[in-house]
């Protein structure tokens, strides 16, 4: 078994490699492991295939945030000879927040990484780009797209940047654009605000809009907010984010399926797992492939979340 650790040094602290290579030193007495550091964006993932390609077993510990941890699952799905991890070095790491407060500080502890279980994981599939976590498609993704271009103003971290950049996006551009959606049996037409698509819980730094999310059922959890008043968007953002949708059915739809398709005349934004994309139709759907993941001893799935009382839609 060969273990390996692909970081990012842009999702860390200063010093977080020499931390990092220390920590995989004291858990590794023997030497026993190899430390990649990427570069550029897709590295981790061509890092991550050249092991899923050679046949071996390993284990690939994705260092940094929500983003290296996208790219290493995208390069070892399907693959039941590799198992993937997330070592949080991230401002977000949302997917670990399904373990709960505790456990999420668990995944730091690599000595208990390295011989922890593992689970097969379900995947969505968005036009071909894997996410193990949410997919959106509306003022929640148009917002995650800008951060980054607030980010490069001098002082501004990554929270200020959300809240300028959702303040921007919801009083100047705009809370819909139209949209044909179609979501199990429900069909809209017209102005949307939100699409989002769980394969779990957390998403944009700790919103939990799905809490009966899960990675292992099988089943997609879906919402719709489709047009929506400045004032109905004030009222419902705090229930939204914290999985309350239901007290809000006169707004949110839901369902819970395999598969959603969004389309536009114009070009519609989705973000998988924080990466962007663009196109003028999406096909959302619980893909064929998995992937396996592992976790410290002791550390489960799903110590905060609700369970789904039914698997049929409230519309």
């Amino acid at each position: 078994m060969t273990h390996v650790f692909i970081f990012n040094p842009a999702a860390g602290k200063k010093n977080s490699g020499t931390l990092l290579l220390k920590r995989a030193a004291a858990a590794f007495p023997d030497g026993d492991f190899e430390l990649y550091t990427t570069k550029a964006p897709g590295d981790a993932r061509a890092i991550a295939k050249s092991f899923a390609d050679s046949g071996e077993a390993a284990r690939l510990y994705a260092c940094g945030g929500d983003g290296i941890l996208n790219e290493v699952v995208n390069a070892a799905a399907g693959c039941a000879h590799i198992a993937v991890t997330n070592v949080p070095m991230g401002t977000g790491n949302d997917f670990l927040r399904m373990f709960g407060r505790e456990g999420k500080l668990r995944f730091s502890d690599i000595a208990a990484l390295r011989d922890g279980p593992e689970s097969a994981y379900d995947l969505i599939d968005c036009n071909g780009k894997l996410g193990l976590d949410i997919v959106c498609a509306g003022i929640d993704a148009r917002v995650a797209e800008e951060v980054h271009r607030y980010k490069r103003i001098p002082l501004v971290g990554k929270k200020l940047a959300y809240i300028i950049s959702l303040v921007v996006n919801v009083l100047f551009k705009g809370l819909t654009r139209p949209m044909e959606v179609e979501m199990g049996p429900l069909r809209h037409s017209g102005p949307a605000a939100i699409v989002c698509v769980g394969n779990a819980s957390y998403y944009g730094g700790g919103f939990c809009p799905l809490p009966e999310a899960r990675p292992d059922d099988g089943v997609l959890d879906m919402l719709l907010i489709g047009d929506i008043t400045l004032l109905q968007f004030a009222r419902c953002v705090m229930k939204y984010a914290k999985g309350r949708y239901k007290e809000c059915p006169e707004l949110v739809r839901d369902w819970h399926g395999d598969s959603v398709r969004v389309s536009s005349q114009d070009e519609i934004v989705a973000v998988v797992d924080g990466e962007v994309l663009r196109a003028r139709e999406f096909t959302i759907r619980l893909s064929d492939k998995r992937v396996n993941f592992f976790r410290p001893a002791g550390v489960e799935l799903g110590h905060e979340l609700a369970p789904r009382a039914t698997q049929r839609s409230s519309l």
